[in-house]
């Protein structure tokens, strides 16, 4: 009976070592992306300089303990306001709920996004009322410290019943070393009596009903009781009645957890279900032996379903690492774009202001991206952050050397009224004309003024301006009349033009084209809103007139220069000085072209190929006092139209 007895037992050992395998089969670094990721504070990524202020404020929550829910569903706290998620906060934090750090999290997002709102619209109401947005301050929220204290608190009381439950693991590990020795000494006795097997029964459930031990002595502890489990079945002298019972109520209970198992691939969450999937297997290592004949068969039946799950939850934390590494790349391409913006140095506020819209943009996609790996988030988020925070630092300091140089130019934009003021009553149309022009330029030039003083100022110079070209126009109005017998003649010149057919003595078709431009410059003003039209039609059709004619193209060039010359004769020497200037540096540079060419010439006579380089440079250097004859003749022209 003793072998039979013996023959039938379950080899618990094996059937540790097999659990075992399957369970930690899955690493440890999947085990720790179940840990729902929420390291990244997403009221940190802000659109202004007092937004910055608040995602400085970022309080850590710690990692998420394990055994906290991850799938559990967190309140949508959107639309609740600040004063009652302090109350909802307090709610969790002094009922000593066991909300999961995502709920807190949750709570603090809403907070600080409900916060933001409240900054935006006082900033907008203060801009509204004639402020400077560069002014502005975010004024203090009373609500802000109770959050950040119950948030510390929370933290507080977490760390202090993480430190119970390890406490409570060491105790537990101790009554189960306990357990150990009880049961090694009940497996040594000199006998063998009825009431053995219950005291075994006993000290099983009282394995069972104490807790979780330190993860590093778990293998040990669980080697070691089946271990004496085995050796107490070897001992005892059972009744074969008793352990058939026993057998087959073991049996039941893992055909149970083997249908548990199968039903855990229909669950929709891959993490709920491993999660699952651990507390089957330690409930699988609690349950005794089966008989042997059914070993194998449950075994199989069990580790199917659980490689199953594992699978499912390898491929699920692959895919997710996978994206995981994609937000790596997006993420790192922002910060990249945001330093890029921090080398840039904007001189007014409209391109601070496009610059800000910029990297708004990069924010707004920076929230459309997902986590990073856990290892790369919290350093790309703060890299990201630096990048922002120095560029709303950069800005602030901007507009706080703009507060003081907007009262200069204040002070400068009121002296080019006085001066316009004093101009507007001149009866010198062309020297007063030039000099409110001048002022008008100066204008421009002058950065902004104070919002409240900018439309007086500004509608000041402006009446000084329109006061006198009104005066200006109500004077030129009579001349009219002769500026539109002008045009009348120019347009009757363009039809002398266009019907003019050169003739094959090229001298005498340029002396024509020349007298048509002879007339045209004899000819007055025009009407303003018909000189552009006027001159351009009559360009385009003695330009095309020089084309037909066949003379050399220094000649054409010569006449066209005329042409230009008398069209810009009594508009001010300047534009004929500017063009003078830029002929005499023109032949400087072809001075100095023939005087390199002409000292080349004496190292090409070594060359195999000498003369072809010495006729291609001479070819140059005639070319080049061609050209300088060419230009010489225009100074001519010019000089003849300056004062001397």
């Amino acid at each position: 009976m003793e072998s039979e007895r013996n023959d039938a037992l379950v080899p618990e050992e094996q059937l540790n070592n097999h659990v075992e395998d399957t369970v930690d089969a899955t690493p440890a670094a999947e085990t720790e992306v179940v840990e729902e990721e929420v390291t990244e504070p997403r009221h940190s990524v802000d659109f202004s300089e007092e937004e910055a202020m608040l995602a400085a404020e970022e309080i850590d929550l710690g990692e998420e303990e394990e055994g906290e829910d991850s799938a559990h569903p967190v309140v949508d706290y959107s639309g609740f306001s600040l004063q009652e998620l302090v109350k909802a906060l307090e709610a969790i934090v002094s009922n000593g709920s066991e909300a999961s750090r995502r709920e807190i999290e949750a709570i603090k997002i809403a907070f600080y996004k409900t916060l933001r709102a409240d900054v935006e619209a006082k900033k907008a109401e203060f801009v509204k009322n004639g402020g400077e947005e560069a002014e502005f301050k975010a004024p203090e929220c009373p609500e802000e410290p109770i959050i950040k204290d119950l948030i510390l608190a929370y933290k507080n009381a977490k760390y202090l019943k993480s430190k119970e439950i390890e406490a409570e693991k060491e105790n537990n590990y101790k009554e189960k070393l306990q357990i150990l020795e009880e049961l090694k000494a009940l497996s040594e006795g000199s006998e063998a009596h009825n009431h053995t097997f219950q005291e075994f029964r006993n000290l099983q459930n009282r394995w069972k009903e104490i807790g979780q031990v330190p993860q590093s002595h778990v293998k040990d502890l669980w080697d070691n009781y089946h271990y004496l489990v085995e050796k107490f079945y070897d001992y005892i002298k059972i009744n074969r009645e008793l352990r058939d019972l026993d057998l087959k109520k073991n049996y039941e209970a893992k055909i149970l957890l083997s249908e548990k198992a199968e039903e855990l691939l229909l669950e929709p969450s891959v993490v709920l279900a491993f999660q699952k999937l651990q507390k089957l297997h330690e409930q699988w290592r609690e349950v005794g032996p089966v008989a042997k004949e059914f070993k194998e068969t449950l075994w199989e039946r069990f580790k199917e379903a659980t490689s199953k799950i594992n699978k499912k939850h390898q491929e699920f934390y692959d895919l997710q690492k996978d994206e995981q590494k994609k937000n790596l790349d997006a993420k790192t391409v922002l910060c990249e774009k945001a330093e890029e913006l921090l080398t840039i140095d904007p001189k007014s506020t409209k391109d601070w202001n496009k610059r800000s819209k910029d990297l708004i943009e990069l924010q707004k996609v920076w929230k459309t991206i997902g986590f990073a790996p856990k290892k790369e988030n919290s350093k790309i988020y703060q890299r990201f952050r630096e990048a922002c925070d120095a560029f709303f630092v950069k800005k602030r300091e901007f507009y706080t050397q703009l507060k003081s140089q907007i009262e200069v130019n204040l002070q400068a934009k009121v002296e080019l009224c006085v001066k316009a003021e004093e101009i507007s009553s001149s009866a010198d149309w062309k020297k007063a004309t030039d000099e409110l022009i001048a002022l008008q330029k100066q204008w421009k030039e002058i950065g902004p003024v104070p919002r409240k003083h900018s439309d007086e100022v500004w509608k000041r110079f402006r009446a000084a301006c329109d006061s006198f070209f009104t005066r200006k126009s109500e004077h030129f109005s009579g001349i009219d009349k002769r500026y539109e017998e002008n045009l009348r003649a120019k347009e009757a010149i363009i039809e002398e033009i266009k019907a003019f057919e050169p003739s094959e003595d090229i001298p005498s078709n340029f002396e024509s084209l020349k007298e048509f431009q002879r007339r045209w410059a004899e000819i007055g003003f025009v009407p303003m809103k018909d000189k552009e039209r006027i001159q351009k039609e009559y360009r385009e059709i003695i330009d095309a007139q020089f084309q037909k004619i066949k003379g050399s193209d220094a000649e054409r060039k010569i006449v066209k220069f005329k042409g230009w010359v008398e069209s810009n004769t009594g508009r001010g020497d300047k534009k004929f000085r500017a063009e003078r200037d830029k002929l005499i540096g023109k032949i400087r540079q072809l001075e100095s072209d023939i005087s390199v060419w002409e000292n080349n010439i004496g190292f090409f006579a070594k060359s195999k190929n000498a003369d072809a380089l010495i006729k291609e440079v001479n070819n140059k250097i005639n070319k080049a006092k061609e050209e300088i004859a060419l230009i010489e003749e225009k100074i001519n022209l010019i000089d003849s139209q300056l004062p001397e």
